[in-house]
C-alpha cells in the first residue's frame, strides 16, 4: 500500500533525499532506498508498506525484550517487510530482507493504525511495539500509528537496529515512549561486513534518544570469534555506562541463522564472562538472554540487592514483580530506573 513518505526532502537536481535512517539515501525517480521500501514515484517518496503488516502478535513486553517497562505487561506487536541492515545472522531475514530477495515485490496483510490500535485495546495490551524488522523503514506508519495509540493510553515501544536520524527521533520522541536498541559490535568492521552499516550512526542515536527522555535498552547478540573479545565487550560497556549506567543492557547467545549457519553458538560461558565485565563498568541491571539462567535474567535492587523481579520459563513466561507501582524497591525503598506505570 503506497503512502507519502514525507520524512525525505528534495535535492539537487531533483532528487529525494530519505531524511528516515543514517543511511541518507539520495534516489532518483524509480529507485528504492538500501530497504527495499521506500522509492521514488511522481517525484515523490513513497512508502510502500503503509498499513501492510508482515508480522503480527501480542507478546510479553519481556520479549522485546523489555524488562525495565511495564514488566508482565502484554504489547501488540507488528512489523512489515523490509530492513535498511542486511545483517548476515538476521532472525527475522524472512521478512527484513523480503524486498531485496524477491525482485522488489512486497507482501503483508492490511492493518491501518486505527486498526492496530483496536486489537491492541482489545487483547488488553497496555503498549505496541514497531519490530520483526526494523521500524525506521516504515517510520509514517509507525508514526500515525503511535499518535493514535497514545490518544487512547497506549505507550510505544521502537524495537531497533538504532539507525533513527536525529530528525526522526524528535519526531518520534512525543509518541515513542522505549526503545530497544541493538549494539551489533563495537566494531566498524563488523557493521560494514556483516550488517551492512555504520558504527558511529548508532552510538549517536543511542545518545540522543536518551537525551530526549526516551526509555533505552540494550541488546547485543554475541557470536563466537566475531564480537565477543573482552576489549569489545567492555568497550560497549563503557559506552553504556558513559551515557547512563542505569541502561539495561541484555547479553544475547547467537544460534545459527541465516547467512552464519557454519558459525557456533555462543555458549554461556561467554555470556557470563560479559556479564562480568559489565559490572565491573559499573552496569547496574545486566541480563542473559537465549539461554536458560533464571538468576541472570532477573532482576536485583542495586541497593540491597535482593530480588525484586523474578523471570523464569521461556521469556515472559513466569514473571513475579515486587516492585511497587513506581519502581520502589519493597525492601529497601530504592527507586529503580525504568517505566512502572
Amino acid at each position: 500500500m503506497s503512502h507519502v513518505a514525507w520524512l525525505s526532502k528534495e535535492v539537487k537536481s531533483g532528487k529525494i533525499l530519505c531524511e528516515a535512517c543514517s543511511q541518507a539515501c539520495v534516489l532518483e525517480e524509480g529507485e528504492y532506498g538500501i530497504c527495499g521500501v521506500r522509492k521514488v514515484e511522481d517525484g515523490e517518496l513513497k512508502l510502500l508498506v503503509y498499513g501492510l503488516a508482515a508480522a503480527v502478535n501480542v507478546d510479553p513486553v519481556e520479549k522485546k525484550p523489555m524488562f525495565h517497562f511495564l514488566p508482565n505487561s502484554k504489547v501488540f506487536s507488528f512489523g512489515t517487510v523490509g530492513c535498511n541492515f542486511s545483517c548476515k545472522f538476521c532472525q527475522n531475514h524472512d521478512i527484513s530482507q523480503y524486498p531485496k530477495e524477491h525482485g522488489h515485490n512486497i507482501t503483508g496483510e492490511e492493518l491501518s493504525p486505527s486498526r492496530a490500535v483496536e486489537l491492541a485495546l482489545e487483547y488488553d495490551c497496555d503498549s505496541i511495539a514497531y519490530t520483526y524488522n526494523e521500524p525506521i523503514v516504515f517510520f509514517e506508519y509507525t508514526y500515525d500509528t503511535a499518535k493514535l495509540a497514545h490518544e487512547k493510553g497506549l505507550k510505544n515501544i521502537y524495537v531497533t537496529s538504532g539507525y533513527e536520524t536525529h530528525k526522526a527521533i524528535d519526531l518520534l520522541e512525543p509518541y515513542i515512549d522505549g526503545m530497544n536498541i541493538d549494539i551489533k559490535s563495537f566494531s566498524n568492521e563488523f557493521y560494514k561486513e556483516i550488517c551492512g552499516a555504520r558504527l558511529k550512526p548508532v552510538l549517536e542515536a543511542v545518545r540522543y534518544a536518551h537525551s530526549k527522555g526516551i526509555w533505552i535498552e540494550i541488546t547485543t547478540l554475541l557470536i563466537q570469534g566475531k564480537n565477543d573479545s573482552d576489549e569489545e565487550i567492555r568497550e560497549i560497556a563503557k559506552f553504556i555506562a558513559s551515557i547512563d549506567k542505569s541502561i539495561p543492557w541484555h547479553l544475547s547467545a547467537f544460534h545459527p541463522m541465516y547467512k552464519m549457519l557454519d558459525t557456533p553458538r555462543t555458549p554461556e560461558s561467554t555470556l557470563l564472562r560479559a556479564y562480568k565485565i559489565a559490572q565491573e563498568e559499573g552496569l547496574k541491571y545486566i541480563y542473559m538472554g537465549n539461554v536458560d539462567n533464571e538468576k541472570h535474567e532477573s532482576t536485583y535492587c542495586p541497593k540491597c540487592s535482593n530480588l525484586v523481579i523474578k523471570r523464569s520459563g521461556r521469556i515472559g513466561q513466569y514473571v513475579d514483580n515486587k516492585l511497587e507501582e513506581n519502581g520502589t524497591c519493597p525492601y529497601c525503598s530504592n527507586i529503580l530506573e525504568g517505566i512502572w506505570s
